[in-house]
């Protein structure tokens, strides 16, 4: 009997198996900064609905909730490889979608006009941006966006958007030396002056289209 061969079988297995039993009963993996918006998204994409929009998602990385949720067709791209700041696709898309991507660009401006020249002019680029988490270089990490300062910067790059923000003490705390899964019914009230997450939902301006 090779028991090394189990053995790693075991390791394997049993990580996977826990988590389908720890779901079931009701323990949720995604990180508890990002409970809030994650609902809201998903309630916000059933709208449309997803079965009838191509979307693109920019640097998903294992996170698969928007490859998943039923878009006509999905595309990703993932930085740096594919360099957002300097590159665009030739395709158009009805939802784009940045989730934790703009802080790790040093020029989010270019990488906005980008995302905006492969936006059909009806779809709608949907972001998300930490704002009181500490600094994780993944390659790089510079900027931080309070909601007010979100709306500026999507203004100038032509877009209208509604804005929304979430966080609290206790959330920003539990950040500080690791990203917690909000596992079971951590809490979720928002302090309004505590932002740990800003996201928007932005379409094209209706002044800058020609």
């Amino acid at each position: 009997m090779d028991w090394r061969r189990i053995v790693r079988h075991c390791r394997r297995e049993i990580p996977v198996r826990m988590r389908r039993v720890l779901g079931k009963l009701g323990y949720r993996f995604d990180q508890w900064g990002r409970v809030v918006y994650i609902d809201e998204w998903k309630a916000y994409l059933s709208n449309l609905p997803p079965s009838k929009v191509d979307a693109l998602e920019i640097s998903p990385g294992a996170i698969a909730h928007w490859q998943d949720i039923g878009f006509r067709s999905y595309s990703s791209v993932s930085f740096p490889d594919f360099d957002i700041t300097k590159q665009s696709l030739p395709n158009s898309f009805g939802v784009i979608i940045a989730e934790h991507v703009l802080e790790h660009l040093p020029d989010p401006y270019a990488a906005v006009e980008n995302i905006r020249s492969m936006l059909t002019d009806d779809g709608v680029f949907i972001l998300a941006t930490p704002f009181l988490v500490r600094i994780h270089d993944m390659p790089g990490d510079y900027y931080r966006w309070t909601p007010a300062g979100m709306k500026v910067f999507l203004k100038k790059c032509g877009f209208d958007c509604e804005v929304r923000a979430w966080g609290n003490r206790r959330c920003i705390r539990a950040n500080f030396n690791r990203w917690p899964n909000y596992g079971w019914w951590r809490i979720l009230r928002n302090e309004q002056d505590f932002p740990l997450v800003v996201w928007a939902y932005a379409r094209k301006s209706s002044a800058s289209v020609s």
